[in-house]
């Protein structure tokens, strides 16, 4: 029987479905609808309609379906548009982290976006004096009549033992409300930042709770029984359970599935990915084969969860031009549909020939000279997507191929009633799109120090033919349309990876506690849905910080994909060569596991004049069927077997240990094996690197292959 994982994602204009075939990792069909964001069920009706068509499609039998995940918007949007639930917080302490308490936790109102404010009120618990559910439920319904909707509890050292905050939960849940423990959410330490972390999580529950008891009641009742997954804006999944409890976790998913899909469908291992919709872009860094990941920000309050680092502009496929004095001297934030215009682009009647130009204002309070072309029929305007054929620029279709006849006929004309060129005309739109774009990639390449001349734009998203083609022109870079883009944001929820992360404030770990906090992830993850054979976990010490931190990722079915179609020799060094940028006659396959390959080069650098030289060797870790997992720019390594891997890792260390001001520098050590890497990069003592792989390794036959990777620290 065929398995099928089913991916929808939710725009701002539509929402797409996609089904992937399991053993084959291809795409088996797509379909897309209006998001519903009007509706009695909000946008979960678009998520069934989606899938409803395409099932109907694809002719796929529903007892195919393994599992149905989706990205959301929701979460977003409650914010920016203030639709949350104000929120009561009860803090407890005693003594001076009673005072700590009182003064850290309590909150001002928080920003959300100009004009949104989230509410917010606050009580005190002394904790010097017992706890009673009766007390717990007289400051909860103090709160309530208050108008307190949802609730959070948190107390000064919560993340040590926190049977108040429980109980305030526990408590609240009796009687109906909706209630957020704020060491449910971070296990670090300051009550500040966890607190607010805590407030935003629960102002939302209400609306994402409604959602996922509509989308999950719509997919009951169509038959179908496949868990329902939600995508994290880390560029993983988690359960529906999970996001009605944590849907602070979700508030970048849309953004974060297309990067999911960049990396495991695109199989891009080193680039700018430029995700272009109809009315926004959104624009990350991949690096290394990895997404960058960074802390996530309320306006400028810090929380304490993590977010895939992406950098959102105001302009797409559908944007509407801006013009003063017959010039253009904007383009965006609006779009074609927010102001109720037609895209010229893909009008049936390709006759312009008698227009009128006006211009007009899309929403109370937008300025009043977005470009408006009226015609007997209704009204038009010319969008970058417009400006982009016109140019000849789009070689991808997306959605469909535009008109044209109608193109050319309503770009000449506006131009010639604005007394402009035609083609300059596209430019200038174009050009307005690209100086945005390469605004955030400098200030994208300065903060991770990315080489721009070996960078390459990658396109995703419906509109990417409208701006990406322009763009790598005008910034002299290379660029690429992924396949499928118009439905990349589906493929990426499909495929995301099922991942959680647990921090925690610890001073000076033992190796007990890095492995009990590997293994907590490490059994969320498991208890999600994922097999044990394909979790990964990177564990990461933070001395500054004092925190241990440990991020999981694995997959149902499909991350082991060993019924994958394998690329022979010839095939996997091709696409090595070109994620390393150098000839293809260099690669070489240094070692191989029974999922992964490393492969790679070595090369000589010489320095003043010749008289040093130095010895490099990058390579890649990529699978069988040519996903590039990862990419080092040197790497020592060794290969051997799960037997010989801490002989190996020993000798690595004392080879390659170096000191510098801050005393010791150890390599980082990564452990190719299976089909995985068991990334031991955050760890700082030889001690514990080895009781972690030992604890990683210990279900592996003695006699599997295994390579092993070190990094020099400089």
């Amino acid at each position: 029987m065929s398995k099928i994982k089913v991916g929808i994602d939710v725009g701002g204009t539509f929402t797409h479905a996609v089904a992937v075939d399991v053993e084959r990792f291809s795409i088996i069909g797509k379909a897309s609808v209006p998001t519903t964001h009007d509706s009695k069920q909000g946008v979960a009706e678009g998520v069934i309609a989606s899938m409803q068509k395409l099932i109907e499609q694809s002719g796929i039998n529903t007892d195919h379906i393994v599992l149905i995940a989706h990205s959301t918007t929701q979460a977003t949007n409650a914010l920016l548009e203030g639709d949350v639930a104000p929120v009561g917080i009860i803090a407890l302490g005693k003594g001076l982290e009673g005072r700590i308490a009182r003064r850290q936790a309590f909150l001002d109102d928080i920003f959300l976006a100009p004009g949104k404010k989230l509410p917010v009120f606050f009580r005190y618990l002394n904790t010097s004096i017992e706890i009673t559910t009766e007390k717990v439920k007289e400051v909860l319904l103090d709160l309530k009549n208050e108008g307190a909707k949802v609730f959070v509890a948190t107390e000064v050292f919560g993340p040590d033992g926190n049977p108040h905050e429980k109980l305030v939960v526990k408590v609240a849940e009796d009687l109906g409300l909706n209630a957020t423990a704020a060491c449910k959410l971070s296990q670090l330490y300051g009550i500040r930042v966890r607190t607010r972390t805590a407030v935003v999580n629960a102002s939302m529950m209400p609306k994402m709770i409604e959602t996922a008891n509509l989308t999950e009641q719509a997919l009951q009742e169509s038959g179908i029984k496949a868990p329902l997954m939600v995508m994290r804006s880390d560029g993983g999944i988690m359960d529906i359970a999970e996001m009605r409890k944590r849907p602070i976790l979700t508030m970048l998913s849309g953004p974060a599935a297309g990067v999911a899909a960049a990396l495991m469908y695109a199989k891009i291992s080193d680039g700018i990915f430029v995700e272009v919709g109809g009315t926004s872009t959104d624009i990350s860094v991949i690096k290394n084969g990895m997404p960058q990941v960074k802390t996530a920000q309320i306006g400028k309050n810090r929380l304490s969860i993590k977010t895939i680092d992406v950098r959102t502009l105001g302009i797409g496929g559908g944007s509407v031009p801006r013009i003063a004095g017959n010039k253009i001297v904007d383009v965006g934030p609006r779009s074609a549909h927010i102001a109720n215009l037609s895209y010229s682009a893909y009008a049936e009647n390709a006759d312009f020939s008698d227009i009128k130009v006006e211009t007009v204002c899309p929403k109370k309070g937008d300025p009043d000279d977005y470009l408006k072309v009226v015609r007997a029929d209704g009204n038009f305007t010319i969008t970058p997507s417009a400006a982009s054929y016109f140019k000849g620029l789009v070689k991808e279709f997306g959605h469909g191929k535009a008109n044209l006849e109608a193109v050319k006929n309503a770009v000449t004309s506006v131009a010639r009633i604005l007394k402009a060129d035609p083609e300059q005309f596209a430019e200038d739109i174009l050009m307005n799109c690209s100086k945005k774009i390469e605004k955030t990639i400098n200030s994208l390449a300065r903060e991770y120090k990315l080489d721009k001349n070996f960078l390459t734009l990658f396109g995703g998203g419906g509109g990417a033919s409208a701006l990406v083609p322009h763009a790598s022109g005008y910034l002299k870079m290379k660029h690429e349309i992924a396949p499928d883009s118009e439905v990349i944001s589906a493929i990426g929820a499909a495929m995301g990876m099922i991942r959680d992360t647990v921090e925690k404030s610890i001073i000076n770990p033992s190796e007990q506690d890095i492995i009990a906090i590997r293994q907590a992830a490490s059994e969320s993850v498991i208890a999600m849905g994922a097999r044990p054979e394909s979790v990964e976990v990177l564990v990461e010490i933070d001395n500054a910080n004092k925190k241990v931190v440990a991020i999981a990722s694995g997959s149902s079915d499909m991350a082991s994909r060993e019924a994958a179609i394998e690329l022979d020799e010839a095939g996997l060094k091709k696409l090595a060569a070109e994620a390393l940028k150098v000839e293809e006659n260099k690669i070489n396959i240094f070692g191989k596991t029974n999922l992964l390959r490393v492969a790679g080069y070595e090369t000589v650098k010489s320095h003043f004049f010749g008289l040093m030289k130095e010895k490099k060797t990058p390579v890649v870790v990529i699978t069988r069927d040519g996903t590039i997992k990862r990419r080092f720019d040197s790497v020592v390594w060794k290969s051997t077997t799960v037997t010989g891997v801490k002989t190996i890792i020993s000798q690595l260390i004392e080879e390659l240990r170096s000191y510098g001001d801050a005393g010791e520098l150890m390599p980082d050590i990564y452990v190719v094996v299976s089909g995985k890497i068991v990334d031991l990069s955050g760890l700082i003592q030889l001690s514990q690197i080895l009781s972690l792989v030992e604890f990683d390794l210990k279900d592996l036959s003695a006699n599997d292959n295994a390579m092993v990777l070190a990094v020099k620290k400089r």
